[in-house]
């Protein structure tokens, strides 16, 4: 590891401070100026056993969020990552797998990545659980910014396919940002109606 840091020294991605040897994307003054959410744990309603944001969608979150999904700016997922990995708390202690919202394969392709799975890595290998990969977006919908909350949900109706999998007791979705939960909750309601117990959702970020 100190070969990789001389090689290639570490800073911090919001500030450009370089990292001490406890830092690593995050500098430990911007990680407390962050927009932390007082409150990150809510229910929502119907499929949830529980929801999980850690931060406020603001700045400079918001900016960090869109430069990775829209600008390939992939060094800011590994940050976000850290902020989702300190909700190892907060998570249900039932948990056994981990699955990031899947994005459509015309738009994974146009984007190169899908910034979920590249946020539900460092989750899942922390927690010690499978990282979920046969679920599919089948449906090409619109982007949901904008929409409100009942376009949101038309949009995303059979938007998900699972396919075969090993019955979990309770999977946790990984996203970047939740504003309704839209997205979220008809992915979750594939995941029980294909005999999931237990489906709860973490994401960096709440919006709205």
């Amino acid at each position: 590891m100190w070969l990789l840091d001389f090689l290639a020294p570490r800073s911090c991605v919001f500030c450009g401070t370089p990292s001490t040897a406890d830092e690593k994307s995050i500098c430990t003054g911007c990680l407390s100026d962050l927009p932390w959410n007082e409150a990150p744990v809510s229910p929502l309603p119907d499929v949830f056993e529980c929801s999980i944001a850690m931060l406020h969608y603001s700045f400079p979150i918001d900016a960090a969020i869109k430069a990775l999904k829209f600008h390939r700016k992939l060094f800011y997922a590994a940050a976000l990552s850290e902020i989702l990995c300190t909700a190892q708390p907060l998570l249900p202690s039932d948990i056994d797998a981990v699955l990031p919202v899947p994005l459509h394969w015309r738009r994974k392709a146009l984007r190169g990545f899908n910034q979920a799975a590249e946020l539900a890595q460092p989750v899942a290998s922390l927690l010690g659980v499978a990282l979920l990969r046969n679920i599919r977006r089948t449906r090409a919908t619109p982007y949901q910014s904008g929409l409100n909350a009942a376009a949101r949900a038309r949009n995303l109706r059979r938007a998900f396919t699972v396919g075969r999998m090993d019955p979990h007791r309770h999977i946790l979705i990984v996203d970047d940002v939740v504003t309704t939960g839209a997205t979220a909750r008809a992915l979750a309601k594939s995941l029980l109606a294909a005999g999931t117990r237990k489906v709860s959702v973490l994401a960096v970020a709440r919006a709205g």
